[in-house]
């Protein structure tokens, strides 16, 4: 059995840039519901919509290949 450690690494770099990156547009997201205003409320839900994408992109990648 072969490991392609190269390829390994590069996936395990990109799953941890990927989570910080959705747990933080999810924080800004809570953020934006705290504060309450119009505004705010739009880039909430914005960064709520951003990751249900992602989850769901995740879970294409997972169904289909």
């Amino acid at each position: 059995m072969n490991i392609n450690w190269s390829a390994l690494g590069q996936t395990a770099g990109v799953s941890l840039l990927v989570t910080i990156a959705v747990v933080a547009v999810f924080s800004v997201g809570v953020n934006g519901v705290s504060r309450g205003g119009a505004v705010a409320r739009t880039v909430a839900s914005t960064c709520f919509l951003a990751c249900a994408a992602a989850i769901a992109y995740g879970l294409y990648l997972l169904t289909t290949h």
